[in-house]
């Protein structure tokens, strides 16, 4: 967080959830950290709809509960790597009240077939900050750039950075988020 933030922000609070521990069948069925099962090295084939509903649930309870706290949905950032990402990607583009913005890093959009019909109004125009790595042996940069590719077919507004890293975050995608973070931040 130290690199991400500008000492020039007003100031922020960061809620990291996590992923609840879980089966997770390309593991062996091993039980760990996850938004929902991956059931195959082909991350986006045979999804796990049921947990990936449950924990776009679980993020519109902590968005709930930021509110409570005084805090509007539109001021409220989702971001996530990997399989946090695919949850920012996918609830955010369905959460009934406008947010301030989704950053999605080495990821992809679970359900993408189904967002057209389930997407929220709301969040028609909310910005989207993805950045990918060339070389993600984890989560292919072609399943990102298809997923950034969908959310601009249906009008979202997609900043795409790629770099050449593995499944992993780097300090000139730091830069460029925050960058993208302030000019947000900063507008009216």
């Amino acid at each position: 967080m130290p690199e991400l933030v500008d000492r020039s922000w007003p100031a922020l609070r960061f809620v990291f959830p996590h992923a609840p521990v879980r089966p997770v069948t390309v593991n062996g069925g091993m039980p760990m950290r996850a938004w929902y099962d991956i059931k195959g090295m082909a991350i986006a084939d045979k999804q796990d709809e049921a947990g990936i509903r449950a924990s776009i649930a679980q993020v519109d309870e902590l968005i709930a509960r930021e509110g409570e706290r005084g805090l509007a949905p539109e001021r409220v950032f989702l971001a996530g790597f990997s399989q946090g990402g695919a949850i920012a990607l996918t609830g955010g583009t369905r959460h009934a009240s406008r947010l301030a913005g989704l950053i999605a890093l080495s990821t992809y959009l679970p359900l993408a077939e189904k967002t057209a019909a389930e997407r929220s109004a709301a969040n028609a125009g909310t910005p989207i900050f993805m950045a990918h790595g060339s070389l993600d042996p984890i989560v292919p940069q072609a399943l990102g750039l298809a997923s950034r590719d969908a959310l601009r077919a249906l009008g979202y507004g997609v900043d795409w950075h790629e770099y050449p890293m593995a499944h992993q975050v780097c300090a000139e995608e730091i830069d460029a988020l925050r960058a993208w973070i302030g000019a947000r931040l900063a507008a009216p």
